[in-house]
């Protein structure tokens, strides 16, 4: 494995890019300051633009680590608009593993955004990074989480009762995978 940091990724649709500060508005309108959109995330809704910009200053500080792994997602159909964000949220070195995290605004629900994103993300880890494994979970009671996983071609592994923490408390965590030879189709 060999990481190569938060590279632009894109297709016919969507273009992931690394985020700037000036998308504190965006982000904060879109996804990070609506309750129903963090229901089922570890992290409480921003309360201002500030409160996004402080984040994003703290991300964009970070890009010159080569490990570091934050996307905003864009719709090119809007321009550089971001409508949300993908990130490897927590990696293994050691067994080649990343672990990610998504997250879009509610007016993008269902439009097959997330599962596209996700898709690419899967590709440059797996084809350019040389990963092992990619892995993500969700709370049982966020259902579309799962199904963008599944698309995804990750493998439901199972779920870790009362396991997790999120806005609504504790929880259980499931479990999703896929792994290198899964997606090369090796046996």
């Amino acid at each position: 494995m060999t990481h190569l940091g938060t590279k632009t990724l894109e297709d016919g649709r969507l273009l992931l890019r690394r985020f700037r500060v000036d998308d504190a508005r965006a982000m904060f309108e879109n996804w990070c300051g609506d309750p129903e959109v963090t229901k089922f995330l570890m992290w409480p809704p921003h309360q201002s633009v500030a409160d996004s910009e402080a984040i994003l200053r703290d991300w964009v500080a970070r890009y010159s680590d080569a490990d570091i792994y934050q996307w905003a997602i864009t719709l090119k159909e809007r321009g550089d608009f971001p409508v949300g964000d993908i990130a490897v949220v927590h990696k293994d070195d050691r067994v080649g593993m990343m672990h990610i995290g998504y997250c879009i605004g509610r007016d993008y629900w269902h439009q097959g955004i997330t599962s596209a994103a996700f898709q690419l993300v899967i590709d440059y880890l797996f084809r350019e990074v040389g990963v092992n494994r990619v892995e993500a979970r969700h709370d049982p009671r966020n259902v579309s989480s799962g199904k963008v996983m599944l698309k995804c071609g990750l493998r439901y592994e199972g779920t870790l009762r009362q396991a997790d923490w999120n806005n609504q408390g504790v929880c259980d965590a499931a479990y999703y995978a896929i792994l290198a030879k899964d997606y090369f189709g090796a046996d």
